[in-house]
This record gives C-alpha cells, structure tokens and sequence, in this order.
C-alpha cells in the first residue's frame, strides 16, 4: 500500500515561522513534524510514499530526500508556488499513487496512529476516515459517525483528524486544478460509501505557534 502525506499549505496562522520554513518541516521535539508520519508509515509496512508540496517546496525534498533512511521511496508532487488545496493535490499525485486504495494523512498534524494490520476499505467504499474528539477550535465537529459509517450531517459530530484512507475513483470525475475535499467527501456520503472509526490517541493538529509549542512541551515531558 502506497500513503500521501499532504504538505503544500502555505501555513499562514504559523507565521513568522513558516515564513522561511514550510509547515511539516517545523520542528518538534528535535526533528521535522514530517519525520513522525514517515516512521510510523515504515512501521506499518508501508514503503512508498508521496509527498506534494508548494509553498517553499523545495525545501521538502532536500530535507527528505529519497527516504532510504526509513526503508521508503519518496517521490514529490510539485505544485508550484500555489497549493492545489486538498482535493486538487490528491488528483495531481494520482498518477504517482496507482489504481489502488492509499493511505493519507495531513502533514501539519501530530498523531500516535499505529497499524499493526494496514487497513483495508470495504467493497464499495471510496474513503474510510479517522475521527478525532473535537478540539478547542472546532468545536462543533465536521462529520458524524454511526455504527461505523461517516455522515455529512447527525449528532454528536466529531472532528475529520486528517488521517485517511482512499480509493482513487473518488477522484476520478474531477478535473485539474485547485478544489477541496470537503465536496467529494460529503458527496460520498450521501451515497453511503465512507466508513470511519473514533480515534481517541495522541492527536494535536499543529496549526498555531501555540500549539507548536504545547506539543514540544507534551513530546518531551515538560
């Protein structure tokens, strides 16, 4: 199974720290956000990843390189100097992922999530999600969760963790350029062909300075 880890957003609500440094390359607790998702990929089994990036994008490879030093083969989606957003970004790197379902995850997040059995979508699903409980600055949630089917709208929502898994034919109607996930997901929702699971782990979305700063503190036990 190949994975995407998404890492072209511009990061403004970090400035001035993304101001010469892309977002998943901040460092944290010693090393790059990105390097915690790539160990835990490796751990898992997975040994292909891809990687897309725009905003100081060069930076990415150059620090990553080809990922032999976690058993991976990284190749980069180059968006230029303005990101695709999140949908458009997966439907660029689709020629990089294969025909097959692929992992994701957002690369300005933190998350202890280990697959001891790499997960598999079920027949006829286009995307299974990772719900986390709602943090501080989301609190009314983004989707709803029961019985293991993801819904648009019900209850209780939770928040998506930006950790997932995909089947490229949720991509497959659209068209180049810059457009969100948001639609095709709530989309295939509404055709009921997303799954999910709470996830109730280590998970910190790394959108601040603040919070940057409360996940250094938490990763090294202060």
């Amino acid at each position: 199974m190949k994975a995407m880890i998404l890492a072209a957003g511009r990061g403004e609500r970090m400035r001035p720290l993304t101001d010469h440094t892309p977002k998943p390359l901040l460092p944290v607790a010693g090393k790059p956000l990105l390097t915690y998702h790539l160990e835990r990929l490796a751990r898992a089994g997975v040994r292909e990843v891809v990687i897309n990036h725009a905003w100081l994008g060069a930076q990415i490879p150059a620090a990553l390189g080809s990922g032999e030093r976690w058993d991976l083969n990284i190749r980069y989606s180059d968006e230029g100097d303005a990101a695709l957003e999140t949908g458009g970004g997966i439907h660029k790197a689709l020629p990089l992922l294969g025909d097959e379902p692929f992992l994701l995850m957002n690369g300005d997040i933190y998350a202890d999530l280990q697959w001891p059995v790499l997960p598999q979508l079920a027949e006829g699903d286009l995307a299974h999600l990772y719900l986390v409980p709602n943090p501080e600055h989301n609190p009314n949630g983004d989707f709803a969760l029961e019985s293991g089917r993801v819904l648009s709208d019900g209850d209780h929502k939770l928040t998506y963790g930006g950790m997932a898994l995909f089947h490229p034919e949720l991509f497959r109607a659209c068209r180049p350029g810059h457009f969100s996930l948001v639609p095709l997901l709530r989309e295939a929702m509404q055709a009921g062909r997303v799954s999910g699971e709470r996830f109730e782990g280590h998970w910190c979305d790394v959108g601040t300075p603040a919070r940057l700063a409360a996940l250094e503190a938490q990763l090294r036990g202060d």
